[in-house]
């Protein structure tokens, strides 16, 4: 059985490539594994490595390079509509409170059409007209498309201060801080030359305009 381990967005997609076409509805567009059969008769494995929704018009890329063309299947739903805006944009929040699933357009929300649903629909003061079209739900905010490893360079607990001393962290950091900022103006006379060198280059990205590499001798 071929395997499907790649999709391809419909801009890039060659009519040349694609050998035969598939329906499916909202939720096999979202799955990643799964055996499928096109409607030409084809049936493949799907297999992705990373959780990705399939749009109408995108493919699933054989392994030998062909194509085979998704097509987003109409679904029974609910065409819900409202004189007053502001009665739409509660009930999306409820039904994105209990998870439910929502497609928003300019003028109108589109959601499963169920009784549960429905009542929900009408307690919010909305009109739900069934209807059979393709179901894109808005994803959920939790799929992240960006890369979280900011790379701050804090380094936490390898600042390399190379203490030498039995002084505390806090003595050392309130003399940085304060002769660093203040600029008292005046000499505390006692030299006490600990050599600190604290180093810390903590380089933390986001405008804080210090150094931090202190480097001072009292």
């Amino acid at each position: 059985m071929p395997r499907v381990t790649t999709i391809v967005r419909k801009p890039a997609v060659k009519a040349d490539r694609v050998v035969d076409t598939i329906s499916l509805d909202h939720e096999a567009r979202n799955r990643r594994h799964g055996k499928l059969r096109a409607e030409g008769g084809t049936e493949i494995l799907l297999d992705l490595d990373m959780e990705t929704t399939i749009n109408d018009g995108d493919a699933l890329r054989l392994e030998d390079g062909q194509l085979i063309q998704v097509r987003a299947a109409a679904e029974l739903l609910l065409e819900v509509k409202a004189e007053n805006p502001l009665r739409l944009t509660r009930l999306a929040w409820h039904l994105g409170s209990s998870h439910g699933l929502v497609e928003v357009t300019a003028d109108a929300l589109y959601v499963e059409n169920n009784p549960a649903v429905a009542e929900l629909v009408r307690g919010q003061g909305c009109t739900a007209t069934p209807v059979e079209r393709p179901f894109k739900p808005e994803r959920s905010a939790h799929v992240c498309d960006h890369d979280h490893d900011h790379h701050h360079g804090h380094h936490h607990h390898h600042h390399g201060h190379a203490h030498s001393h039995s002084h505390s962290e806090s003595h050392s950091h309130a003399h940085s801080q304060s002769h660093e900022h203040h600029d008292h103006g005046h000499d505390h006379g006692h030299k006490h030359d600990h050599h600190h060198d604290h180093a810390h280059h903590h380089e933390h990205g986001h405008g804080c305009g210090h150094d931090h590499g202190h480097k001072h001798d009292h």
